[in-house]
């Protein structure tokens, strides 16, 4: 497939760069499947409620694939779970193009989220072995170019939409876009991880005190992430009662300050220390959330959203990069450990909002995820990083 070719980097320039092709294009093939989910749904014929229990079916396909991930990674390197992981979250979005019934679209999906997994841990493995060579912080760069390319994956959508091209075609044009890309970059992603592989590494490992700790720095962002993700929309047109061409705006500036603020959350770093950076993106998180929930027009909910952004934006590439240098076990192990316990976060934060605010409001909601953004700061406080 891609065989053995030279991987003989000129640079660690050409490593990042071809890793940093690979978090967008990656980033891309979501946005992709994201954008057409509308398109999808009035194709089938789903109820809004027949929809989340179909949408279900990717987040089981992550979580049955966070400790297996970490145990290839472990075992085979990151550089070939990496590649086969990136073509086959290409060729499974093909196939939610070509699924005709809900049964056949749930079981694709669950794919969709294995391969999802199975490149997450792996290209985040490459990264922290490239910024090991760059000997400062640039983890979250990474995690930049994967928001930006879901802009770009958005506005595909939304021309494919206007054009009137079915989600086969679309999905078809990205996976072989992806195809290529992987082709020509996988030629310069790192060979070798840091720790080697290590043949008899379980496949799931408890973590340790220090990742457990960052395990739950990554839970608090990442239910104020999964918040944001799926009800930004429905407080500003419910408490904020935007008119209807503004209702999608706290979600626009979330999305907007998140990706800026992974483009300089690096240099951030490197002058005040992960610690202090993820201190600050708590108190952020924490303050935004607030001024939307103590102020609820539209002009302070939206400045309210910019900081929720500008607060997640650093913490789980931080976490990331911090869980990919743990001396306890492989990096690849440690990553799927603490994703396991963050990514508990993004499934359980939609549904808690729900339940609680049918039991009180939307705004109670909100200001208990405002307390998630406050215990990053108190969390990271703890930290040796």
């Amino acid at each position: 497939m891609l065989a053995q070719t030279s991987l003989q980097a000129t640079s660690p320039r050409v490593h990042r760069m071809a890793v940093s092709a690979i978090f967008f294009l990656q980033g891309l093939c979501f946005a992709s499947w994201a954008s057409r989910i509308p398109t999808i749904q009035q194709r089938m014929g789903f109820s809004d409620a027949g929809l989340g229990l179909v949408l279900l079916a990717l987040p089981v396909g992550l979580m049955l694939s966070l400790p297996l991930s970490g145990w290839l990674v472990a075992r085979q390197g990151s550089r070939r779970v990496a590649l086969v992981g990136a073509l086959l979250y290409a060729v499974t979005l093909l196939t939610l193009g070509l699924a005709a019934t809900p049964a056949q679209l749930v079981g694709c999906l669950v794919f969709f989220g294995l391969a999802a997994n199975m490149l997450n841990i792996a290209i985040n493995t490459q990264a922290v072995g490239v910024e090991a060579l760059y000997k400062r912080s640039i983890m979250a760069s990474f995690h930049g170019l994967w928001s930006l390319a879901g802009f770009v994956g958005a506005a595909v959508g939304t021309a494919m939409i206007g054009y009137n091209i079915d989600p086969l075609t679309h999905f078809a044009l990205i996976t072989g876009l992806i195809v290529a890309g992987v082709l020509v970059a996988g030629r310069h992603v790192l060979p070798t991880d840091a720790n080697g592989q290590v043949a008899d590494q379980p496949i799931f490992v408890w973590p340790d005190k220090s990742l457990l700790l960052l395990g739950l720095i990554a839970f608090c962002s990442m239910i104020c992430e999964g918040a944001m993700f799926d009800w930004s929309g429905v407080y500003f047109r419910k408490v904020v009662l935007a008119e209807k061409a503004w209702v999608g705006a706290g979600y626009t500036a979330f999305m907007s300050t998140m990706a800026a603020g992974r483009f300089v959350a690096d240099r951030f770093t490197s002058r005040f220390g992960r610690a202090r950076t993820l201190q600050l993106s708590g108190l952020l998180t924490a303050s935004g959330l607030l001024l939307a929930v103590l102020l609820p027009q539209l002009g302070p909910a939206l400045g309210g959203f910019l900081l929720v952004g500008f607060g997640v934006s650093s913490v789980v590439p931080l976490v990331y990069g911090a869980a990919g240098r743990s001396t306890a076990m492989s990096p690849g192990v440690a990553l799927a450990a603490v994703s396991t316990v963050g990514f508990l976060g993004f499934l359980i934060g939609p549904p808690l909002i729900g339940l609680v605010a049918g039991a009180t409001s939307l705004r109670i909601s909100f200001s208990i995820i405002a307390v998630m953004g406050l215990s990053i700061t108190l969390l990271a406080g703890r930290t040796n990083l």
